[in-house]
């Protein structure tokens, strides 16, 4: 894993007092969409969820794990991404096949161009966005939602923004391959409140005239930029706001790693009925698969009935 092509980094504009984040993914990604045989665009909407799980929850001091879940009542029924504050990534969907291939070819048939700006609501229909943060036993559990509203899941994370937490925000953002390989790459600008009184999204701590410039910068870099892996990003933000002041921060380091092993999916098991277990055994044996990495468990179901019937007595 080259940590210089999967981090997150954050940085500081000296003369607006903005801060950002940059994300960039490269091979940690690719694996993760290597795991699974998703059709385009719902990798692509993968990828999205994973790099702003990586944006938002680098905002946050915290000690577990952080999670973007978007759900909807279209053919793509669930995103979920997750990272832990050691930078463990993982992402996954779960989509209606036979939905699915119906909505792409009722888009085929009305000529409709099937972009990154309009898969949300081609597939993900009507929902919520949700954000939380796990801390297990150590602290409170934290969620924010925010209703599925826009053309893309940035529109929702903008939304959310505006309507919970009231700080100005922008993100750029680019998914795409490049030479067959997954790529991803992201910018988020905040105007973070210094004394939690900003009733005006986007101009209480910075003059209006800076922050409207910084979103124009922001908003000129091109995708090539974004996922060119021979372009720094520290390069990339001198090109961009260089008149600005850049300082950056060290880069915290991203890494595929699923949380699943065999023991989870054991104690799973044991929750379930015989009769849900006789169903799901095929010659004799359960074969789990983890959503996330496509890992496959194979458990003998006599010896997992010895040991349900053991703990029960």
């Amino acid at each position: 894993m080259n940590i210089n092509d999967n981090f997150v980094q954050t940085f500081q504009l000296e003369t607006s007092n903005l801060r950002g984040r940059v994300v960039r993914l490269g091979s940690v990604l690719d694996d993760i969409l290597s795991a699974h045989d998703y059709p385009l665009p719902i990798s692509h909407l993968v990828a999205e969820s994973a790099t702003l799980t990586l944006a938002l929850s680098s905002m946050l001091k915290y000690e577990g794990i952080f999670t973007l879940q978007a759900q909807g009542d279209g053919p793509l029924k669930m995103i979920v991404s997750d990272v832990t504050t050691g930078g463990n990534l993982r992402a996954c969907a779960s989509y209606d096949s036979e939905r699915f291939q119906a909505s792409r070819e009722q888009l085929s048939a009305l000529k409709t161009t099937e972009s990154a700006q309009n898969h949300l609501a081609q597939y993900l229909g009507k929902g919520y966005i949700a954000f939380t943060v796990d801390q297990g036993q150590y602290a409170e559990r934290y969620q924010g939602i925010v209703e599925l509203k826009g053309s893309s899941l940035i529109d929702c994370v903008r939304h959310y923004f505006q309507q919970s937490e009231q700080i100005g925000t922008g993100i750029k953002m680019a998914v795409g391959q490049r030479d067959g390989k997954w790529r991803a790459s992201a910018i988020m600008l905040q105007n973070m409140p210094e004394d939690g009184a900003n009733n005006l999204a986007g101009v209480a701590n910075v003059e209006e005239d800076d922050w409207r410039r910084a979103m124009i910068l922001l908003d000129s870099c091109t995708e090539d930029e974004f996922l060119s892996p021979a372009l720094d990003s520290n390069d990339l933000l001198f090109r961009l706001f260089h008149e600005d002041g850049v300082r950056v921060y060290d880069r915290q380091p991203v890494q595929k790693k699923c949380r699943c092993d065999r023991e989870r999916v054991e104690n799973i098991l044991f929750t379930m009925s015989e009769e849900d277990l006789e169903h799901v055994c095929v010659n004799g044996s359960i074969d789990m698969t983890c959503e996330f990495c496509s890992k496959t468990y194979v458990f003998d179901y006599d010896d997992l009935m010895h040991k349900i019937k053991t703990r029960e007595s």
